[in-house]
């Protein structure tokens, strides 16, 4: 245990967190796992089963413990509620906003509001409070799922984890003391490799080509949405409540970045399908927007989500959260899910995106942001070879600290009160390698229950049970 964190405090964080808990060993547990994603899946049956048919299928995906891994964050946070936690946090870094789904498809390249196209995170639906190493933990997990999809052998794949460790506790270090996270950013100019070729990607894109792919112009010249079939209408009545609910969007948008109401004229909806993983079954639709002028060159497509509890809340209870930060974490976004995902997007990222909001639709609370012409994926495929996957896995490292140190009292010290980065480092105080040591050993075990838990899944699919 670090010196510096005393008796007592040592001994509350045991009586919130369960320090103490044994190690858990997976083990088969089929019962559970299909239970546990019937429940969670179940609820959404009833608007778009076609969707979570979708969402089982590709979570049965061949030889992919990652993908069942993406579409299962609520199973990692039920798993968090017991699994003990570590010596390395304390009361500062037990309630830190963290990303809440960190897996490697949860990065991409993105063009930021200043033009700047970076390396960073690209989904928040998961957003919440919690201990910083919960989203260390699920990054590294993630690793050694892919690392082994993508045939390294065991040994190169606890380098590429130790590398992200490495990162992450170094940028964090580079940051105290500074304000310097407020303007770090991942681009061309500090990266190589895959991910250079990413950003590089991004900055290749266009808006009319953008347009194009979702979009024509009709007989009248206006600019509608094709129709596909990941791109359906909406019903009359769907359209009007979602024309109903542009006003508290816009109003949930910042004075200082809103544009003109001419800006957000709603000119065409679709419904958009299968798009995600852990998402699907969820609403999501596709708005059309005038943007900044009348011509049809510069429309905007806004992306329009369902945001349900986050998964994190699972694990961080009432109870632990109101101990750690005062109050309930979701008297911070008003219980409004789709606030909860605006205002972590908030902040974590720098020069955010100022179309980003939120609304409430037929009492289903929303996030709403621009569908960037710019954003690529990241394509975990191409981590073929040792040197590239730790060369991206480092900079993810990055990325992760950059989110932390930039989300905590730089951000809103009514929330954070604490420096993040000062916190973190100040608590390794030379027990770097035991740290490294404690995530890696975790993610070992953790992904051999993954993969347990995702041939109990498959077994469950082919046999035809009920899984929503």
């Amino acid at each position: 245990m670090p010196k510096h964190i005393s008796a007592i405090v040592v001994f509350v964080l045991i009586l919130i967190f369960g320090f103490a808990s044994p190690v858990q060993a997976a083990t088969p547990r089929s019962t559970w796992v299909v239970n546990e994603i019937y429940q969670y899946n179940h609820p959404f049956a009833s608007q778009l089963p076609q969707e979570l048919a979708t969402k089982m299928q590709k979570m049965t995906a061949k030889d992919s413990p990652f993908t069942f891994y993406r579409g299962t964050a609520h199973i990692f946070y039920r798993d968090m509620q017991s699994l003990p936690s570590s010596e390395f946090v304390n009361s500062s870094t037990s309630a830190v906003w963290l990303e809440g789904d960190m897996h490697l498809q949860n990065l991409g390249a993105i063009r930021d509001s200043k033009d700047n196209n970076v390396f960073d995170t690209t989904d928040f639906d998961e957003g919440y409070l919690g201990p910083y190493i919960w989203d260390l933990r699920r990054m590294a997990v993630s690793i050694l799922l892919v690392a082994k999809e993508n045939g390294l052998n065991s040994t190169d794949a606890e380098d590429v984890v130790r590398n992200f460790l490495d990162a992450y506790l170094n940028k964090m270090n580079d940051f105290k003391g500074t304000n310097d996270e407020l303007s770090y950013r991942l681009e061309p100019s500090n990266t190589n490799g895959v991910v250079k070729d990413l950003i590089q990607k991004a900055s290749d894109k266009s808006r009319s080509r953008f347009l194009k792919q979702y979009t024509v112009l009709n007989n009248s010249n206006n600019r509608v949405f094709k129709t596909a079939s990941n791109l359906q209408p909406v019903s009359s009545s769907t359209y009007s409540d979602i024309t109903g609910a542009m006003s508290s969007y816009i109003a949930s948008i910042p004075s200082s970045k809103r544009y003109n109401n001419s800006y957000y004229t709603l000119k065409d909806i679709r419904l958009k399908l299968g798009s995600g993983v852990g998402s699907l079954g969820k609403y999501r639709y596709y708005l059309l927007i005038e943007g900044p002028s009348s011509a049809t060159d510069d429309d905007r497509i806004l992306e329009m989500k369902q945001e349900g509890i986050s998964a994190v809340a699972m694990a961080f209870r009432p109870p632990e959260a109101i101990a750690v930060l005062g109050l309930l974490p979701s008297s911070v976004y008003g219980n409004q899910e789709g606030a909860r995902v605006t205002i972590t997007m908030k902040a974590m990222l720098s020069n955010l995106d100022p179309l980003v909001g939120y609304t409430t639709v037929s009492s289903i609370p929303f996030m709403v942001r621009e569908k960037s012409p710019y954003q690529v994926d990241f394509d975990y495929k191409l981590l073929t070879s040792k040197s590239k996957f730790m060369d991206a896995m480092g900079y993810a490292g990055k990325v992760v600290a950059k989110n932390h140190a930039i989300s905590d009292r730089d951000y809103d010290a009514a929330i954070i009160p604490v420096s993040v980065d000062k916190e973190v480092t100040d608590i390794m105080s030379g027990n770097k390698a035991v740290f490294k040591d404690e995530i890696f050993n975790f993610a070992v075990d953790y992904a051999t229950q993954v993969e347990y838990d995702y041939r109990s899944f498959v077994d469950a699919y082919k046999q035809g049970v009920k899984l929503y």
